[in-house]
């Protein structure tokens, strides 16, 4: 008859088990062993299984050690503890420090219940695996990760009590003591016995009984002198009763003043977080005086809380109720509202709201009108150019290579850094197509759609251009300017140059000339010289050919 449940070695198992014992080899390290319910049916293990059929719980091993009676069996133990179940068991696996499975076995179908189905055990499962070698295999486990099965305990305790480990008692340890009926005996290491015990009853019975309370000793006077408590005796007959509360003080000022107590110490405290009555105390945590962390305020109305002056409230502006107008940086967040200021009448007052996550503070004010309406004013404090509608004095962005100059669309100072200002297709440039110095700064003016760029080169010449409809792009064209840095040339003023040159029309010196043509007059307009052919020069005087 073949055997119906059996375990079995597995490839992997084989050829590790089989290198360990090469010399110089790495021990099998079998660390954990998994539980299956083989998908349903009793299977059959087969040893090129690399896992379970179908694994349901996997933990550290409780035990694995060699057995007492065959060297060469291994013998794996797993403790499933009553909280672990709801799972049919029919396979087991044991798996090494690696994660190769090194054993497989069947066993006998199992339900392990667990606790919350009404009925729990703890449930010990045991493979045995036999190998040639036994030093091929590391018997050790961590003993921080599984719990001690009883037959571990039942041997540990017959160990225990062979040995020689028992250890006298200390006054820090337990252990075995020695009787001892002594009864001035000054050692620690011996026990009293009932015969000492009784000598020391009879002997404390003598004494006074503590239940007397004093009531047994014949001369209490004499007795109260001879302990030196008659000082204070006599001294208690002045003292303060406590049942009084200080109320019997003959004069409880002058004993504020003799504790150092202030004026303070006559008044009452606050009793609620809103609490603004006149002259108390204001205590810890109200108006959130002192507090570290301060508790959001959700449905906060402005109008009709009664702030109190240096108070800190946080609060959810969206729940807000009555939040004031004009500070639309607030909404869907959360602000701190710091009481700077308050009259006195009508609770109108200064207040500081800030963004918690931001810099955007606020000035805010409560201020009741003829009618009794609330009107509240707020003043955004600036935090930079823009606020007060200034210039940044900071550049606003930088043309580089491959850029536009109309990008540059927002107004203040802009660096202009271009290497290569070829690549800037609207770069300014000069009548004959060559570009300006590429390094430099440009400010950018606009109001609506009128919009204003001046380019100011590091070399010193400069540009402008100008748009009244918003359009600024490449077209754009750039007027250069003339300075001394670009001085005109006497064609760009339609002059000739001192080096000489060609005059198109005729010449009046000291006056305009009226003879026409190709001529030169002098003083008066109509009497010159005159080219009248090739190689004519005629003079002329009063328009008379002379």
């Amino acid at each position: 008859m073949s055997t119906k449940f059996k375990t079995i070695i597995t490839t992997a198992g084989a050829e590790k088990l089989a290198a360990a014992t090469v010399p110089g080899g790495k021990k099998v390290n079998i660390t954990v062993m998994a539980v299956g319910d083989g998908g349903g049916t009793l299977p059959e293990p087969n040893a090129g299984q690399t896992k379970l059929i179908n694994e349901v719980w996997r933990h550290a091993l409780n035990k694995i050690s060699q057995d007492s009676r065959n060297s060469n069996y291994i013998v794996a133990e797993l403790v499933i503890p009553p909280e672990v179940g709801g799972f049919w068991m029919r396979e087991l696996g044991l798996y090494d420090d690696e994660g190769a499975l090194i054993a497989v076995a069947n066993m006998a179908e199992s339900y392990k219940p667990e606790l919350a189905e009404g009925s729990g055990r703890a449930q010990t499962c045991r493979m045995v695996i036999i190998v040639s070698s036994i030093a091929s295999v590391e018997l050790s486990i961590d003993s921080t990760m599984v719990m001690a099965t009883q037959d571990y305990v039942d041997d540990k305790l017959a160990e225990h009590e062979k040995s020689r480990n028992h250890p006298d008692a200390t006054l820090k340890e337990k252990g075995f003591v020695q009787l001892s009926s002594a009864t001035d005996s000054t050692s620690e290491e011996l026990a009293a016995t009932p015969k000492a015990v009784k000598i020391a009853m009879d002997n404390a019975n003598a004494r006074l009984a503590k239940e007397r309370n004093g009531g047994d000793i014949p001369n209490k006077p004499l007795f109260v002198q001879n302990i030196g408590l008659q000082d204070t005796v006599n001294k208690a007959a002045g003292s303060l009763q406590k049942d009084q509360n200080l109320n019997d003080i003959p004069d409880k000022a002058k004993a504020r003043s003799a504790l150092q107590l202030g004026t303070a110490a006559t008044l009452d405290a606050t009793t609620s977080r809103n609490d603004n009555t006149l002259g108390r105390v204001l205590k810890v945590g109200d108006r959130n005086l002192g507090v570290t962390v301060i508790p959001a305020s959700h449905g906060f109305n402005f109008n009709s809380y009664e702030f109190a002056a240096g108070e800190t409230l946080f609060i959810e502006v969206n729940a807000a109720i009555n939040f004031p107008a004009g500070m639309p940086e607030f909404a869907n967040t959360f602000v701190y509202v710091n009481v700077i200021g308050i009259r006195d009448s009508g609770n109108d007052c200064a207040l500081l709201l800030s963004r918690y996550d931001t810099n955007i503070s606020y000035l805010a004010w409560r201020i009741h009108e003829a009618n009794t309406s609330i009107n509240w004013r707020v003043l955004k404090i600036p935090t930079a150019a823009a606020d007060i509608r200034a210039i940044p004095k900071d550049p606003i962005g930088t043309i580089g290579n491959n850029g536009r100059m109309a990008s540059a669309d927002t107004p203040g100072w802009w660096l202009v850094s271009v290497a290569d200002a070829g690549t800037v297709a609207d770069f300014p440039q000069y009548p004959n197509g060559n570009k300006l110095y590429g390094y430099g700064f440009m400010f950018v003016a606009r109001s609506g759609d009128v919009w204003l760029q001046q380019y100011f080169s590091h070399s010193g010449a400069s540009a402008s251009r100008q748009t009244w409809n918003g359009d600024m792009s490449e077209r754009t064209p750039w007027v250069i300017d003339y300075s001394t840095a670009n001085k005109p040339t006497a064609s760009d003023v339609g002059a000739l140059p001192i080096t000489g040159g060609g005059l198109n029309g005729n010449l009046g010196i000291g006056t305009t000339n009226a003879l026409g043509g190709n001529s030169i007059v002098l003083g008066d307009n109509d009497t010159g010289f005159k080219q009248n052919g090739d190689g004519i020069l005629d003079v002329y005087a009063n328009s008379a050919h002379v």
